[in-house]
């Protein structure tokens, strides 16, 4: 009954995400050891994570794999030039200014953000400008209308009275 209560405290799932103190990681290492049943819901736990983790994963853009492998070719092939040829480890750039060479992988990757044509950006303001006249106007036409229906019940009340 006890490992049932340290099942369904959370203790397994920090445990898994990697938030876990030092603390709860021996604490968990220990139960795994001494309880069967603990042992096995940790692995279903962590089975279904990367169940998880796999459902939500984004493919990266076609073509990624090829670039990273000519990157590292590239970087191989300057390496053992270097080895050969010794160059400087600084280069000069157009002001004359050191900078290190930089040694990474440049990946291109696709935006998940949606591109609007710059055309479009004179259509939002209209939109947004018309918007506004039309708020402004249905707001002056309530106005008016309430001050209109006021004025004929006082000419309504002004016509009983005028009538008795």
């Amino acid at each position: 009954m006890e490992i049932n209560k340290i099942i369904e405290s959370g203790l397994m799932e920090t445990y898994v995400m990697g938030i876990a103190t030092e603390e709860e990681v021996q604490k968990v290492l220990s139960l795994k050891e001494e309880y069967p049943a603990f042992k096995d819901a940790l692995e279903q736990l962590e089975y279904d994570m990367e169940v998880l983790a796999q459902s939500m994963s984004i493919e990266p853009p076609a073509g990624t794999l090829a670039k990273i492998e000519h990157e590292i070719n590239e970087i191989q092939r300057r390496n053992q030039t270097i080895q050969t040829a010794p160059e400087p480890e600084y280069k000069h750039d157009k002001n004359n200014q050191e900078s290190k060479q930089e040694k990474y992988i440049e990946v291109e990757s696709e935006s998940n953000q949606m591109r609007v044509n710059k055309a479009w950006r004179w259509v939002f303001i209209a939109v947004f400008v018309l918007g506004k006249v039309f708020l402004a106007s249905a707001i002056y036409f309530y106005l008016e209308n309430r001050q209109a229906q006021e004025q004929l019940k006082e000419l309504k009340i002004e016509l009983k009275q005028k009538m008795r």
